[in-house]
């Protein structure tokens, strides 16, 4: 299982227009083949009168699957260059469907290349490119007076709180980078002299945005 990849966080849309030739690009996150076909195909419906309706994908759920389609364009002119879109983005779990509306001016293969690159780059910068990482959750409770150490603590070493609740003691609940959280621990042990409480929860996929926010 990877602990940390790239997607998009929601479906959209992008235009581009090159010597009158329409070129709609629709991406969608996916977490499976079957959806990556359901939304290529009902995209078809959608555009059935488009003179293409090229494609690419990439999922990663336990093994890579990356595919592609020029659908009738010249031969690795539409459907690769939105692969290797995706690929240098290092985007995985994302389908891109892109619509061309012929405009009477033939474009030349570099001229193809440019115009699906560009619409697959701008797709999927309109789906908001996010970043999602394997995380555990640990729930700690801890006396006030120790509070304000292992807070600076916590938040020192980059990691998030996602919870805090105020009672009779302290209870956070901690996301912890897959990898980090046996350290952690033995640091929150030290900073408290054992007092705190911890408790490790389960394993969960977190969503960062670019300005590293959590979204998810």
């Amino acid at each position: 299982m990877l602990q940390e990849y790239k997607t998009i966080l929601n479906s959209a849309m992008a235009e581009l227009e090159e010597k009158k030739s329409r070129f709609i690009a629709s991406v969608k996150p996916v977490s499976n083949e079957a959806d990556a076909v359901e939304f290529i195909s009902s995209l078809k419906t959608k555009y059935w009168d488009a003179s293409h309706n090229v494609y690419a994908y990439s999922i990663n759920n336990e093994t890579l699957i990356q595919r592609y389609s020029d659908d009738g364009e010249p031969s690795g002119t539409a459907g690769m260059p939105a692969l290797e879109v995706i690929k240098r983005m290092g985007i995985q779990d994302a389908v891109v469907v892109i619509t061309r509306y012929f405009g009477g001016t033939l474009l030349g293969a570099s001229g193809l290349i440019r115009a699906y690159s560009k619409s697959a780059a701008l797709g999927l910068e309109a789906g908001e490119v996010v970043t999602r990482k394997l995380c555990f959750k640990l729930n700690l409770v801890v006396e006030y007076t120790l509070f304000g150490r292992l807070q600076n603590m916590l938040m020192s070493n980059d990691n998030i709180i996602k919870d805090i609740q105020y009672g009779q003691d302290v209870d956070l609940c901690v996301l912890i980078e897959a990898g980090k959280e046996e350290k952690l621990i033995a640091d929150i042990i030290e900073n408290t002299n054992g007092r705190a409480i911890c408790d490790m929860g389960e394993k969960t996929f977190i969503t960062l945005g670019s300005d590293g926010r959590l979204i998810i």
